[in-house]
C-alpha cells in the first residue's frame, strides 16, 4: 500500500530566504529555502538549498491529480560505493572517428501524445476558439525544432465515431456509461470540426498531426477521420495509427482472451482492403503500426515481425510504432486485491539512473535496426513516466524532467526516430501541460510540467539541421550522471551532461573535463577558446515550480501562459586549449547542454524572438496580454489542401473563404465561459 507522502507548498524562486510547511509520514515539517553562492557557469537557480526540522501533522491531499502539491524527500546519494563526479571525457572532433553513432536525428523528436478525450480541454473549445497557451507553447517548441509533432488519439480514438453535430455545439462528446475496458475509456463522439481545428493551429503554429483509424469494429471500417484528416490537415498530417495497443486487446476485453498478433495480422488486412477501396484517402501509405505495448504478445515487438507484418503491409506502412511506460500506477486507480500498488517513495529512485532509459530501449534495439533495413521510421508512440496517470511526487516533479532527457537521447543514441510524450486530463500527474479546470480559467493560469522542459532542452540538443548523430559517453558506469555526445554535419557541436543526484552543497556537482580530438584519436587538439552551456536546474529533483531552462521559466502552477519569463542566462565556461581540456560543471541536480561553436548554438533553434499569441479583446482584467494591430494585419494564412491559395476577405469572391478551413479563428485563453478573452484572426 501506499505509504503518505510529503505536501509541499511550493518554494518561491525570487527569495533569497522563505519557509514553507510540509505534511506527511514525519510530521509538520518547516522548510526553509536559502541563495547559497552560485555554481561556477550556471545560474542563480541552481544555487536554491533546502532543510528540514520535523515536527507533528498531517492532512491528505484530496484535489486534482495535475495540481498535486505532493512532496518526496530525495533519494539519499549513495555511499557505498560513492559515486563518480569527476570523469575525463575524450572525444574526437570527426564523426567519423566515433563508433556507435545513431542515425541521424531531426529536433522534432521529442513530440506530444494528447488523449483525444482532452482535445477539448489542451487545444481549444472548437476550431474558431484555440487556447492561447497552448498555442504558446507550441510555438515555443516550434521555435526550437522547426516543427511539433502531435499525436490526438490514445485509447478513446478506438472506439470514436463521427456525428454531424452537436445540439450544444459542441465537437466532441464521451459517453462515460459505457467505459468499454479496465482503463475507464469512455466512448467517444466527435464532429468535423475537431479535424478543423486542428488544421487552424497549424495555420498559427507548425503543428504537425497524427490521428487514428478506430479499430474497434474489423466489420465496419469508420475511415470518415483519415477522409477528413487528409481534405483538411493537407501536408500537416503525419499518418494514422492503425491499433492501439492491440496486444492488450484480450487483456482489456476489446476481444477474446488469446487475441494473437496473428489475429493483429488479419484484421490490419481487412483494413488495408477497405483502405484500398476508398477513394476519399488518396495516400495509402499513411498507416502507423503495430503500436504494441510490449505485454501479452512479449516485451519486443519481434512477435510481430514474425508473422511477415512488415513485408505484407509495406505499401501502406508509413512509419513503425511501439508504446512502452517504465512502470503503471494502475493499481491505485483501478484496485485490485491481485495486484498491489507501487509505492512511489521507493521508484523515485528508479527514475533517477542511466540504467532505467538503457533498460527500457533494450527490447527495441533489435527493432529499431530492422527498421534501417525496412527503411521505416521507428516511432515510441505514446510514453510517460507511468501508465494509469504517473506517479504524484514523480511525474510531476523535477525527477522527471532529468529522466525524460535521458531517455529522449537514450532512444535518440539506439536509432529511434521520435517520440511522443503522452498528456491526459486534470485526474493525472504527468502531463507536460494541464489547463486549468474549466471553472477556474477566469481566474487561473495553465500549468506546465517538468516534462516540456525535457522536450526544449532535447530540441535544442539535437538542433535543426536534421543531421545530428547521438552517442551515449558514458555506457558502463557513471549511472547517476550520463552523458551524451551529438555530433552535427559530421564534427562534434553538442554535449548532454545530466547529474541524477541531489546536493545543495555542491559536493556532488558533476564535473567532466572534455577532451576533443588530439593524438589519441589522430587529430588536431580541437577544444575552443570557450563554450556556451545552458543550464536545465532545480533546488532538487523533488522540485515542481522552480524550474529554470537558461534561467528562464514557464511558470509554478496556475501561472503558465505559454511563454518563458525571464531573461536568458546563457554560461560562457573558458576552456584551455594548451591542455585540450574544456571543464563542465553541472550541479546536483540538473542538465548542462555544452555548445562547442557559435554556429552550434544557432543550430539549437536559439534565435532571439518567439511568436505568441496574446489576446486583443478584453472583457476581465485577470490574465490578459495584447497583440500589436499590425500583427493581426498580417496573419492570414492557408490550411489543407488549398494552402497554396490566398485565403480572401469576402464571402463568395474568388477567394473568399469557405466552409474548408474555418477561416474566422478566435484564439482564446483557457476554456472559454460567459465574457472570454479573445483574438479574432483570418486563416
Amino acid at each position: 500500500m501506499y505509504r503518505p507522502l510529503l505536501a509541499l507548498v511550493s518554494l518561491l524562486a525570487n527569495l533569497t530566504a522563505a519557509k514553507v510547511t510540509v505534511y506527511g509520514p514525519l510530521g509538520q515539517t518547516t522548510i526553509a529555502a536559502s541563495a547559497a553562492a552560485s555554481a561556477s557557469g550556471t545560474d542563480s537557480a541552481a544555487s536554491a538549498t533546502t532543510s528540514f526540522v520535523t515536527t507533528h501533522g498531517p492532512p491528505q491531499y484530496t484535489g486534482l491529480a495535475a495540481y498535486n502539491p505532493v512532496f518526496m524527500l530525495p533519494p539519499a546519494i549513495p555511499t557505498d560505493p560513492a559515486p563518480s563526479t569527476a570523469v575525463t571525457i575524450p572525444v574526437p572532433n570527426s564523426a567519423q572517428l566515433m563508433n556507435g553513432l545513431s542515425i541521424p536525428q531531426k529536433p522534432t523528436f521529442f513530440g506530444f501524445s494528447i488523449e483525444m478525450s482532452v482535445a477539448t480541454q489542451l487545444i481549444g473549445k472548437n476550431s474558431t476558439r484555440l487556447n492561447v497557451p497552448f498555442l504558446n507553447l507550441m510555438s515555443l517548441l516550434a521555435q526550437k525544432a522547426g516543427a511539433v509533432h502531435v499525436r490526438v488519439g490514445g485509447n478513446t480514438q478506438e472506439t470514436a465515431f463521427l456525428v454531424d453535430s452537436f445540439p450544444d455545439g459542441g465537437i466532441l462528446e464521451k459517453d462515460n456509461g459505457d467505459k468499454s475496458n479496465p482503463t475507464g475509456t469512455p466512448v467517444l463522439a466527435y464532429t468535423p470540426d475537431l479535424i478543423y481545428m486542428l488544421g487552424n493551429v497549424s495555420s498559427l503554429v507548425n503543428v504537425k498531426w497524427y490521428l487514428g483509424v478506430p479499430f474497434n469494429d474489423s466489420t465496419n471500417w469508420r475511415l470518415q477521420i483519415a477522409e477528413l484528416g487528409e481534405a483538411i490537415l493537407g501536408d500537416n498530417l503525419l499518418g494514422f495509427q492503425a491499433g492501439n495497443e492491440p496486444d492488450l486487446y484480450g487483456s482489456h476485453g476489446h476481444r477474446p482472451l488469446g487475441y494473437s498478433q496473428f489475429d493483429y495480422f488479419g484484421e490490419f488486412s481487412l483494413l488495408t482492403q477497405a483502405y484500398q477501396s476508398d477513394a476519399r484517402v488518396t495516400n495509402k501509405k499513411s498507416l502507423i503500426a503495430p503500436s504494441v505495448q510490449g505485454a501479452d504478445w512479449g516485451p519486443r515487438p519481434e512477435a510481430v515481425w514474425d508473422t511477415g507484418f512488415v513485408q505484407a503491409y509495406d505499401q501502406y506502412l508509413t512509419a513503425l510504432s511501439v508504446e512502452h511506460y517504465p512502470s503503471d500506477n494502475c493499481a491505485v486507480v483501478f484496485p485490485d486485491p491481485k495486484n498491489t500498488p507501487r509505492d512511489p517513495i521507493q521508484m523515485l529512485p528508479t527514475y533517477l539512473t542511466h540504467k532505467n532509459g538503457q533498460g527500457l530501449v533494450s527490447n527495441y534495439l533489435n527493432s529499431t535496426m530492422m527498421a534501417q533495413t525496412w527503411g521505416k521510421p521507428f516511432l515510441m508512440f505514446e510514453t510517460n513516466t507511468a501508465s494509469c496517470g504517473g506517479f504524484p511526487g514523480i511525474s510531476d516533479a523535477f525527477a522527471s524532467a532529468l529522466w525524460a532527457v535521458d531517455y529522449g537521447l537514450q532512444m535518440a543514441n539506439s536509432n529511434f526516430t521520435g517520440a511522443l510524450l503522452h498528456a491526459g486530463g486534470q485526474n493525472v500527474s504527468y502531463n507536460p501541460f494541464t489547463a486549468p479546470p474549466t471553472n477556474e480559467s477566469a481566474i487561473h493560469q495553465w500549468t506546465v510540467g517538468p516534462l516540456f522542459y525535457s522536450a526544449l532542452v532535447v530540441a535544442e540538443a539535437l538542433g535543426t539541421t536534421n543531421t545530428s548523430q547521438v552517442k551515449d559517453l558514458l555506457p558502463d558506469g557513471n549511472d547517476l550522471t550520463p552523458a551524451y555526445a551529438i555530433y552535427e554535419n559530421g564534427n562534434l557541436a553538442r554535449m548532454a551532461l545530466i547529474n541524477f543526484m541531489t546536493d545543495p552543497s555542491g559536493a556532488n556537482d558533476f564535473v567532466a573535463t572534455v577532451n576533443i580530438g588530439g593524438q589519441q584519436f589522430g587529430e588536431s587538439n580541437s577544444v575552443p577558446t570557450q563554450a556556451k552551456v545552458k543550464y536545465l536546474l532545480a533546488p532538487s529533483v523533488s522540485e515542481k515550480d522552480n524550474i529554470t531552462w537558461a534561467g528562464q521559466t514557464l511558470g509554478g502552477r496556475f501561472d503558465v501562459d505559454g511563454r518563458l519569463k525571464g531573461e536568458e542566462n546563457v554560461a560562457t565556461v573558458p576552456c584551455d586549449q594548451n591542455a585540450n581540456t574544456c571543464t563542465i560543471r553541472v550541479p546536483a541536480p540538473g542538465v548542462a547542454l555544452v555548445f562547442f561553436s557559435d554556429a552550434a548554438q544557432q543550430q539549437a533553434g536559439t534565435t532571439p524572438s518567439v511568436e505568441t499569441f496574446p489576446t486583443t479583446v478584453l472583457t476581465k482584467t485577470k490574465n490578459t496580454v495584447s497583440i500589436d494591430a499590425s500583427v493581426l494585419a498580417t496573419a492570414q494564412g492557408m490550411s489543407g489542401k488549398d494552402r497554396n491559395q490566398q485565403g480572401g476577405t469576402s464571402q463568395g469572391g474568388e477567394n473568399g473563404a469557405g466552409r474548408m478551413g474555418a477561416p474566422w479563428v478566435l484564439v482564446a485563453t483557457g476554456t472559454l465561459m460567459g465574457l472570454s478573452l479573445c483574438i479574432w484572426r483570418l486563416v
